[in-house]
């Protein structure tokens, strides 16, 4: 049973920083490439960011690039976003998705629960 737990999220100031992570369990987390996206109030919801299941390439929205780095650590099953500079827009529920494929696309089998973002001051 594929399980995706995101968490780290809250309430940052303009400016600020957090970091999200996300634990996966069920499936061989070293061979799927894994996915950051959210949903603003109102909005559909939006991949953020990519990750190969090696780690070795990466892909960025336009909007966060430059301030949010996707990493993973396949020892521990964890996928991170590192979010620096953070905006109010960047206001919204984060999930992560879990890819079919070893190679990121804008495909997703699973998603987790989410985990709130609130940039305000």
């Amino acid at each position: 049973q594929v399980q995706l737990v995101e968490s780290g999220g809250g309430l940052a100031q303009p400016g600020g920083s957090l970091r999200l992570s996300c634990t996966a369990s069920g499936f061989t987390f070293s061979s799927y490439a894994m996915s950051w996206a959210r949903q603003a109030p109102g909005k559909g919801r939006e991949w953020v960011a990519g990750i190969y299941a090696d780690g070795s390439d990466t892909w960025y929205l336009d909007a966060v690039k430059g301030r949010f780095t996707i990493s993973r650590d396949n020892a521990k099953n964890t996928v991170y976003l590192q979010m620096n500079s953070l905006k109010p827009e960047d206001t919204a529920l984060y999930y992560c998705a879990k890819n079919p494929g070893s190679i990121w696309t804008y495909e997703y089998d699973y998603w987790g629960q989410g985990t709130q973002v609130t940039v305000s001051s």
